[in-house]
């Protein structure tokens, strides 16, 4: 039986490789690791049903390890093609750096993987015995990876990710919302909800899910994030993407679903992410220490380099408006919120934020990237004009 086939969640892969994470601290092989084509067992992404390939891969498993004098370095893992990767451990800290091989024969330098900074709050059924986790990492289409720990991260699994277009990515506006009536929604004096694609445009698998949305009393705040993914994608690539996401914050992670309440695209498309109804307070996992009183929208892209385009901006303006007007919110105030909990604020530590504010703000990262970050003034800005516009004198 070729075991790369088969489909496990993360559960299953934690206890399979229990038993031999002391052979990743124990194997060592002398001299340099042969970074050859055929090193190796080439080790093949097992194909699902919702477009996403995918290989779950402990690091207790493989034959030998070189010991660089500051950690541990994996033999070059030979794979089928992937273009997402990500790391997760079940306890213990340190640093991930990666490199890859794309298509062409040619390899990256060493990169340091992100450290993921998002995810459920400490003290819901959702977040409790998180994984750690690296950041998905966006590496174009590539057939080897080698990794390198420092630290003692435990039980550590690679995960590598290959969104696929399926029939019907590019033809998502059979299950869009209309907006409100703005007419409508001015003599109500509200503001409207904006046209948004519905989870049916992207098909998750509701099969990766294990429970259900749960509801916070309002939404005081918008926090605003960025994806670390490609600037150049297509209209049909996006759907793909989200399935990305999804798999990994749920098979790789143990979420009950996508972090993000709403995604936003480059094209100016508003996509629904967390399940439980876009009008509704659903509770994402998308600033940790910081989902019990706002909703989380992720700008699809990498801002760290590329610029945010006028679409984008006005898809951030039109949902922020939308659900702060909800529970009257103020976008250029600043407001008081108690941490449930993050690597920059302890629990209960009551801290001023703006009521539109970037991850950064809130956790030790550097999304949403210092370009979003540069334009959220104007987006403050642009989002009170909207409200006024539609609010009642």
């Amino acid at each position: 039986m070729d075991f790369s086939e088969l489909s496990l969640g993360r559960r299953d892969l934690t206890r399979l490789s229990a038993a031999a994470v002391a052979a990743f601290g124990a194997v060592a092989v002398a001299g340099r690791v042969d970074a050859s084509p055929g090193a190796g067992r080439r080790h093949r992404l097992h194909r699902h049903l919702d477009g996403v390939d995918t290989l779950d891969l402990p690091l207790a498993g493989l034959a030998s390890i070189q010991r660089p004098s500051d950690g541990r370095r994996t033999p070059v893992v030979e794979t089928g093609r992937f273009t997402v990767l990500g790391l997760t451990w079940r306890s213990g800290s340190g640093t991930v750096r990666a490199r890859w091989r794309s298509e062409t024969g040619r390899w990256t330098d060493w990169r340091r993987l992100p450290q993921l900074h998002h995810g459920p709050d400490p003290s819901t059924d959702e977040g409790r015995g998180a994984l750690q986790a690296t950041d998905l990492v966006w590496t174009g289409r590539c057939d080897a990876v080698q990794l390198e720990l420092t630290g003692d991260q435990q039980d550590p699994v690679l995960a590598l990710l290959h969104p696929r277009r399926r029939p019907g990515d590019d033809r998502v506006d059979a299950h869009a919302a209309q907006p409100d009536d703005e007419a409508t929604a001015r003599k109500l004096g509200v503001v409207p909800m904006p046209g948004l694609l519905y989870r049916k445009a992207w098909a998750p698998d509701p099969r990766l899910r294990n429970g259900g949305p749960s509801y916070n009393r309002r939404i005081r705040q918008v926090h605003v994030h960025h994806t670390v993914s490609s600037n150049d994608y297509d209209r049909a690539d996006v759907p793909g993407m989200i399935r990305a996401m999804y798999r990994y914050h749920t098979a790789s992670l143990g979420w009950s679903d996508i972090g993000y309440n709403f995604l936003v695209d480059r094209f100016g498309r508003l996509w629904e992410g967390r399940a439980g109804g876009p009008r509704r307070a659903v509770r994402g996992a998308h600033t940790l220490g910081f989902n019990h009183a706002s909703v989380g929208v992720a700008a699809i892209g990498n801002f760290e380099e590329g610029r945010v385009g006028k679409p984008m901006i006005r898809a951030l303006v039109r949902v922020a408006a939308w659900k702060l007007d909800a529970d009257d919110g103020h976008p250029r105030q600043d407001v008081w919120i108690r941490s449930d909990g993050s690597d920059r604020f302890h629990d209960g530590r009551l801290v001023r934020l703006p009521t539109i504010d970037g991850h950064r703000d809130t956790n030790e990262t550097a999304c949403p990237g210092q370009h979003l970050y540069d334009v959220l003034p104007a987006v403050r800005r642009r989002t009170a004009r909207r409200m006024r516009e539609f609010r009642r004198p």
